[in-house]
């Protein structure tokens, strides 16, 4: 079972439970995580990290003070494969872009994309490459149409108010923004939901060329022009 804990002012910290044990995602702060692991009785097993930012480590120093023999990823050397006992096996998976050393974590129908891939939007790009993190996405994008997708943080309104500017006529875009209204937690989507309503996965669409090319005052001819402008633009939104 995957649970959200609500952290800072639109983080989610990700708790995978398995009986009495616990995998943490992205501790951007201890409190909650504490609170949560006392209230449920558990017992945490590793904390899993995607990305170097204060909002996704600030927690981790006391997470470790309140166990001790925790396993923390950023602190192991870690090949492109995690086995911790009693959990899913996880696929690493570089995705820089956001960061030089972002990673995913996969395991069948569940991934971690931390602020590389969000719901119907993607992270700025701070220390990479427009052509890294338009690779990186394309990476995530390969995965199973049904993966659970559980990103960092709560953006998807503002994400899908973006994508129905650059993508006027896509009703699958309307009709995911019409259906979240109501949702204060609009996660886990899936792959495949994404790679219907995430302009960032969708940059071979004409409609979304021509929106950019108005942008950009050019004329764009590869998927990696779109791209760059596509976050240029949400950038300034």
């Amino acid at each position: 079972m995957i649970f959200p804990i609500p952290a800072l002012r639109d983080n989610y910290i990700w708790a995978i439970c398995n009986k009495q044990k616990v995998i943490i995602i992205d501790p951007g702060e201890a409190s909650p995580v504490i609170e949560y692991l006392q209230k449920q009785q558990l017992t945490l097993a590793a904390i899993l990290i995607t990305h170097h930012h204060w909002d996704h480590t600030n927690g981790i120093n006391e997470l470790v003070d309140y166990e001790k023999n925790v396993f923390v990823s950023n602190r192991e050397q870690l090949s492109n494969k995690l086995i911790l006992p009693d959990f899913p096996e996880f696929t690493v998976i570089p995705i820089p872009g956001h960061t030089l050393d972002h990673t995913a974590f996969y395991a069948p129908g569940m991934v971690f994309s931390g602020d590389t891939l969000f719901s119907a939007g993607c992270g700025r790009i701070f220390e990479g490459t427009p052509e890294q993190m338009f690779s990186s996405l394309q990476t995530l994008a390969k995965l199973p149409d049904e993966t659970q997708l559980y990103c960092g943080h709560e953006y998807t309104q503002k994400n899908l108010e973006f994508a129905l500017l650059v993508e006027p006529s896509n009703h699958h875009v309307l009709q995911h923004l019409e259906k979240i209204q109501t949702q204060q937690l609009t996660l886990p989507s899936s792959i495949g939901l994404e790679k219907k309503i995430n302009p960032f996965l969708r940059c071979d669409s004409l409609e979304i060329r021509k929106s950019v090319e108005v942008f950009a005052n050019q004329e764009l001819s590869q998927n990696i022009e779109v791209f760059t402008w596509l976050r240029k633009w949400k950038d300034k939104f």
